[in-house]
């Protein structure tokens, strides 16, 4: 019996040149088709533009289990400019575990909060890499580098990742031009420290399979091969699969994973599937499934929470950056919550419920949205009267296919990148999907919004 090989996703995240690819190569002792900028584009502009995946395989840590196996970290390499945010909100979907790079000359940038924020929405645990060591004079490192561990220490205090892991690390000593032959710094220490971190993330074969795919390319004699990451479900050589985006079933002929030839692969697996008779110019990237198992939206019920970084308000009405799944659409956003009288009431996760009436927002209400007025009152009166669950409604400007139960991001990515701000806005769970085209009349009437009016006025006759 071959011995057990435990898959774990690491995301690799960061500011742009704090040396994610150096560090992934670094780390990798098997890269893939996409791994460490192969494509032309990258290498001409010096920077990553797309996921970029490798491997790394070790010796699996006792808190995993007894007996002989192997621990693969299939790292994903995200890009760090600032245009392509939703490439890496894709790639923090798949990730069990993150990796936030931060060059240590810099401290936390811009793109760095970012991904802090994604990760917060989309992942468990994380660890952080202090790149770039050699570039600190030797007599001050230690001392360089301890500041700048008690400065992320602060920076997480609030987060879900206070206290996690911080390691030192010169990925590729004397930058890109230095020899092949400089060792980099702290990465077997930092090997032992991602193996602690490693844990059994649940993985479900049964259901539909899904697969997020992120690069398709044809391979002569052979049919073209679409390499993903398996989000749900399983599937085996010989399953049907369909491309929804291309209204396509095909046939799974081969699979790899890691230039490993495999019949079947599960949820979290990264793998490579082979069918024929298919154009790879037509899918760049997208979602492959169980035939018939996706759906196709036009509009979309969301609960939702808004991101305490991004400063301005939500307001109805307002057009966002709304990205389900892979797919990033501009969409419209109608805010409602529970009528006054039900804020506190206890709301069942990932179900919403048609039966009851519900209150149009005109924005979505947090403690910075009441006026000040209003908190002057309630200060006096006291604590300000949050609902506990808030919804939207979501118009997409053009239809998007996804899973039910998605993971939904809304942002403003057309702010100036260069402005020092955040520009996620909310992150929840998509509900109800509205696939009839028709769904303002069809649909939209067994949703009970109402909005609150009142009128003044003076009896002038008793």
């Amino acid at each position: 019996m071959a011995a057990r090989v435990l898959n774990v996703n690491v995301g690799v995240l960061g500011h742009i040149d704090s040396g994610k690819t150096a560090l992934a190569r670094a780390l990798s002792t098997t890269g893939s088709t996409a791994a460490f900028d192969r494509a032309p584009q990258s290498r001409a502009r010096g920077i990553t533009l797309d996921l970029g995946f490798s491997c790394l395989r070790t010796a699996l840590p006792p808190q995993l289990g007894p007996g002989p196996g192997e621990l693969q970290f299939t790292l994903v390499d995200c890009p760090g400019h600032a245009s392509l945010i939703r490439t890496i909100i894709g790639g923090a979907q798949i990730i069990d575990l993150m990796m936030l790079v931060i060059d240590v000359t810099k401290g936390m940038q811009t793109q760095s909060a970012e991904c802090l924020v994604i990760g917060q929405i989309a992942c468990q645990k994380m660890v952080v890499v202090l790149n770039k060591i050699d570039l600190l004079p030797e007599e001050k490192r230690q001392s360089a580098i301890e500041k700048m561990t008690k400065k992320m220490q602060k920076t997480l205090e609030n987060t879900k990742f206070s206290g996690c892991p911080i390691v030192a690390v010169a990925a590729k000593p004397g930058g890109l031009e230095a020899p092949e032959s400089e060792n980099p710094l702290g990465i077997s220490e930092l090997i032992e420290v991602l193996k602690s971190q490693a844990y059994l993330p649940s993985r479900d074969p049964s259901g539909h399979f899904l697969m997020a795919i992120d690069h398709c390319f044809s391979i002569k004699g052979q049919g073209t091969v679409m390499t993903g990451t398996i989000l749900s479900g399983s599937v085996s050589l010989g399953d049907n699969v369909e491309i929804p985006a291309l209204k396509v079933t095909k046939k799974v002929k081969s699979m790899q994973m890691f230039h490993t030839p495999v019949t079947s692969a599960m949820q979290g697996d990264r793998v490579g599937v082979c069918v024929t008779q298919f154009d790879p110019k037509l899918l760049e990237r997208g979602l492959i499934c169980t035939p018939n198992s996706l759906h196709t939206i036009h509009a979309a019920i969301i609960s939702l929470k808004k991101i305490k970084y991004y400063r301005g308000a939500l307001q109805t009405k307002a057009k966002f950056h709304i990205t389900v799944g892979h797919e990033t659409v501009m969409g419209r956003v109608m805010f409602f919550s529970p009528a006054p009288d039900d804020f506190n009431e206890e709301i069942q996760e990932n179900v919403f419920d048609f039966e009851k009436d519900y209150l149009y927002q005109e924005q979505y209400l947090s403690k910075d949205s009441v006026s000040s007025e209003e908190n002057k009152e309630n200060d006096q009166a006291g604590e300000v009267q949050l609902p506990k669950q808030q919804w939207a409604l979501l118009e997409f400007e053009k239809p998007v296919t996804c899973p039910k139960l998605c993971l939904v991001i809304g942002s403003k990515l057309d702010t100036d990148i260069h402005a020092n701000t955040c520009r996620l806005a909310f992150h929840g769970v998509l509900l109800q999907g509205m696939e009839d085209k028709n769904y303002t009349e069809t649909f939209l009437p067994k949703l009970k919004v109402y909005k609150q009016k009142h009128k003044e006025g003076q009896v002038e006759r008793v």
